[in-house]
C-alpha cells in the first residue's frame, strides 16, 4: 500500500541574531529565519508531508508554537519524530521530492548536504531524496528576500 503526502511551508526572513537554516545546514546569510522553532522551513514542509500522507494532522497539532517547550526547538528533531510516527504505523519512505524557493543566497553548494541530512533523519537511501532550489524571479515576498518557501511531496510504502 502506498500513501502520498504534500506540504508547503513558508518562513519570513529578517535581520536578527538567528542563523539561516535549511535542510539542517546553517547557511551564511545576513538574514535569519523567523519562527518559534529554529525555523528550518524545508524540514517543516517534509515533516508535515509525512503527517499528511497518513492523515495524522499538521505540525501545529504536535508542535504548537504556543508551547514554550518548542521555542528554538531543533527542526531535525521535529522531522525525526514525525518519521517515527509513520514508521510505527508500518510505513517507510519510498521517495521524497522537495523544492526550496528562495531568491538569495544561492543554494547549489548546500543541496547535497541537505539531501544527506534528510536521508539520515528519514532512515532512507540518499537516492530516495530529491532537494531542488529555485528562485521566484524577484516576484513577491520570496523574490524580495523577505521569505523562503518550501514544498515537499512524499510517497510512503507500507512495510509490514
Amino acid at each position: 500500500m502506498y500513501r502520498i503526502g504534500f506540504s508547503r511551508d513558508i518562513h519570513r526572513l529578517e535581520k536578527n541574531n538567528r542563523p539561516f537554516i535549511l535542510g539542517g545546514v546553517k547557511i551564511p546569510f545576513h538574514l535569519g529565519n523567523v519562527s518559534h522553532s529554529d525555523g528550518d522551513c524545508l524540514y517543516h514542509a517534509i515533516a508535515e508531508a509525512l503527517l499528511g500522507a497518513l492523515a495524522l494532522g499538521d505540525l501545529g497539532h504536535f508542535f504548537p508554537d504556543s508551547d514554550s517547550k518548542y521555542l528554538d526547538y531543533d527542526s531535525g528533531l521535529i522531522l525525526k519524530k514525525c518519521y517515527e510516527m509513520i514508521y510505527k504505523k508500518g510505513y517507510v519512505i519510498n521517495n521524497l521530492d522537495t523544492v526550496v524557493v528562495l531568491e538569495k543566497p544561492h543554494l547549489q553548494p548546500y543541496l547535497s548536504q541537505m539531501q544527506s541530512n534528510i536521508s539520515k533523519l528519514l532512515d532512507t537511501d540518499i537516492i530516495n531524496v530529491s532537494v531542488k532550489a529555485q528562485t521566484n524571479e524577484k516576484c513577491g515576498e520570496v523574490g524580495n528576500n523577505n521569505a523562503v518557501v518550501c514544498f515537499a511531496m512524499v510517497l510512503l510504502r507500507k512495510e509490514n
